[in-house]
């Protein structure tokens, strides 16, 4: 669901955020509830921290970890991976990174950072 206005953030009623709230207690991430009421994933967290709502932190396995790796090294994209794993592409990023895995940038090529190859 795309936004009402461009430049104005969707605003939930308080049904709306009383469903959004026990989707989220009952497992649902905050990027589905994002996609569900068609807001950004920084609203939803927000929403939950205004309500006092314990937030879960979802990271990686070890052997997703590993899962990670071999997608990534068979040539998934980072958005794919983490799609693929329930997480956001930049926790794929720091996951390769913590075990020193070389990424590439946006088209296939090795990232060069300081004239060194990550």
């Amino acid at each position: 669901m795309k936004r009402d206005r461009p430049g104005r953030a969707r605003q939930l009623g308080s049904d709306q955020v009383e469903q959004l709230i026990a989707d989220y207690q009952a497992g649902a991430t905050v990027y589905e509830l994002g996609d569900r009421f068609g807001i950004e994933r920084r609203t939803v967290s927000n929403i939950l921290h205004r309500h006092g709502v314990p937030m879960r932190r979802r990271g990686l396995t070890s052997d997703q970890v590993d899962d990670a790796i071999h997608l990534y090294n068979l040539g998934w994209s980072l958005a794919r991976v983490g799609d693929h794993l329930g997480v956001n592409h930049t926790t794929v990023l720091n996951k390769l990174r913590e075990r020193g895995i070389p990424t590439r940038d946006t088209r296939g090529r090795p990232r060069v950072e300081a004239g060194v190859p990550r």
